[in-house]
């Protein structure tokens, strides 16, 4: 299927959700996930009008940066070792995994500008789930006041892989509820105004729960590899 075919279907379903939650279409950015297709399959993304995309290995982020620079925004969205910051650094335009200062320290370390980042956080506090805890990310914040090149935008949660939408949407709600908190407290350094939540399965819930920003990968761009 083309991308942009399954482009209009996904921002179709988009504007339902928004139509259902009373908010506007352009309030959700979608990011391709493009780690399985390739430099093909992302060529045909950007075309389409994808203009952001997300990686989770570097090896693939390098790989497709190299291919297409500032012709897209970057998005790591994958765990990321301190000792990778260096290759990654003012390249990606979003870290999506921010969930230890020794990961902080070393952006800040890095970086020759402020990096935006999002606090992931394991709401469901699955074992096999990367992030913090919901409790402690009011802490985390804190702390990250001390690394001035780290700048929170936002929180981002990868929901359960489960059927139950009773379950994926008090997931997502829970993430914006604690969002919601932290926007009151006012820090500079953390905005955190975006919620990364909602991937191919679950996106549409997402979006009725306050998602900003979406992952897609199988729904937009398949899955070649």
């Amino acid at each position: 299927m083309p991308v942009a075919d399954n482009l209009t279907k996904i921002q179709s379903t988009i504007k339902k959700a928004c139509d259902t939650s009373n908010r506007e279409q352009d309030e959700i950015t979608i990011i391709g996930v493009t780690k399985y297709v390739t430099i093909e399959r992302t060529e045909e993304t950007i075309k389409a009008g994808v203009e952001n995309l997300g990686e989770n290995r570097l090896e693939g982020f390098q790989e497709k940066y190299g291919h297409f620079k500032d012709r897209a925004k970057w998005h790591f969205i994958g765990t990321l070792q301190s000792r990778k910051v260096k290759d990654v650094i003012d390249k990606v335009d979003f870290i999506h995994s921010l969930d230890r200062i020794s990961l902080a320290k070393e952006i800040d370390k890095r970086s020759t500008r402020p990096v935006d980042c999002f606090i992931q956080v394991n709401v469901s506090g699955e074992d096999s789930k990367h992030g913090i805890a919901l409790s402690d990310v009011e802490d985390f914040i804190s702390k990250l006041a001390n690394y001035p090149s780290v700048r929170i935008v936002g929180l981002m949660t990868m929901a359960p892989h489960t059927d139950d939408k009773k379950v994926l949407r008090q997931t997502f709600k829970s993430l914006r509820e604690k969002r919601d908190q932290i926007v009151n407290v006012n820090h500079s350094h953390a905005p955190c105004t975006y919620l990364s939540m909602g991937m191919s399965n679950d996106y549409e819930i997402a979006v009725e729960e306050g998602a900003t920003h979406i992952r897609i990968g199988s729904k937009l761009v398949g899955s070649e590899n």
